[in-house]
């Protein structure tokens, strides 16, 4: 195993749909095997846009957590949650001293869910507050906590790194001493799935996902009124077909073969037969996962011992960063 550092996580909005599980979760399992891995429930960041809600989040960390869980992670494997972990606001609280507020408003990834979530800061963002505008600072602190030298993300959140590295290059040049490594995004090679509406991308806001917790009857009933066309034959033509082609790309990981593969294989199906015949591999592939985590839900103590673990391995590493910030601060009193 190599001696860099890894860290990923997800925000507990929701429990985690099949598009986390192929951009990300099955990554996260090959990561362990090469990189010492953090993994976090980022409590601290759900809360920037669902303050009003706490409770939501609170019932998602299990859920998240679970998910996790389910797909395998190793006992070295550290999960935990943010907020259990003082010394990211902390160190945030230093971050913050070098970023200006109009470059936080220029970041792309910030732009683009402010104008996503009108209906709470408003049209023109009076009601945007400090917290959310300022959440990319709170992400590099989640990276440089545990002086992680990989981040995976996808290239929505491409933004949020190259603004981590922008940090940590400024306050190692002021302080003239190397705390932290130049993290690197780690780009996801998955495509993106669809929702099942169509849209853009599965999200959990937007209810077009089929969840990692959806057991055999909701997910085919779920794919059974999923958006297509009136086309009789199905071909893949992301641009011009793109909802029937997402479908077609979905059953292509389920089954773990090529598009072309895919395409070959369901020629002379209609849509409802293609449909069905998803539905019934889905819950194949997924049977395994469902089993695990139906165990791990029916346990819940398996989830706080393996969070509990993760906070005091989190927690040791943090403190050990901290250290040798206050040292290059000269604030080691």
């Amino acid at each position: 195993m190599s001696n860099q550092v890894i860290l990923t996580g997800d925000r507990p909005t929701g429990s985690l749909h099949i598009g986390h599980y192929f951009g990300s979760l099955l990554n996260r399992q090959k990561y362990q095997d090469e990189y010492q891995t953090y993994i976090m429930v980022a409590d601290v960041q759900a809360l920037t846009d669902n303050w009003d809600n706490p409770e939501k989040v609170r019932q998602n960390v299990f859920e998240v957590a679970a998910d996790n869980m389910a797909l395998g992670l190793k006992s070295e494997t550290n999960l935990f949650i943010q907020s259990q972990i003082p010394q990211i606001a902390e160190l945030t609280v230093f971050f913050s001293n070098l970023v200006t507020i109009n470059r936080l408003k220029r970041n792309p990834t910030v732009k683009s869910e402010i104008e996503q979530k009108k209906d709470k800061f408003g049209a023109e963002g009076e009601s945007l507050t400090f917290g959310f505008l300022g959440y990319p600072i709170s992400q590099a602190g989640d990276i440089a906590i545990v002086r992680a030298n990989i981040v995976p993300v996808g290239d929505d959140q491409l933004p949020v790194v190259e603004q981590t590295q922008e940090i940590i290059e400024k306050f190692n040049k002021i302080y003239k001493q190397e705390v932290f490594p130049y993290p690197k995004a780690l780009l996801s090679e998955a495509p993106r799935i669809l929702g099942l509406d169509g849209n853009a991308k599965m999200s959990k806001s937007l209810n077009n996902c089929i969840y990692l917790k959806d057991d055999e009857e909701t997910t085919t009933a779920k794919i059974k009124v999923a958006k297509t066309d009136s086309h009789l034959e199905l071909t893949f033509d992301e641009e011009n077909r793109p909802e029937v082609s997402n479908l077609i790309r979905i059953y292509s990981l389920v089954n773990q073969i090529s598009v072309a593969e895919a395409v070959k294989d369901l020629k002379g199906l209609n849509n409802s037969a293609f449909k069905q015949k998803l539905a019934t591999d889905m819950n194949v592939y997924f049977s395994e996962f469902r089993a695990k985590r139906l165990e791990i839900i029916n346990n819940p103590h398996l989830v706080w011992e393996k969070l509990e673990h993760g906070r005091q391995a989190t927690l040791k590493e943090a403190e050990k960063t901290m250290s040798q910030l206050r040292k290059a601060m000269n604030i080691d009193y």
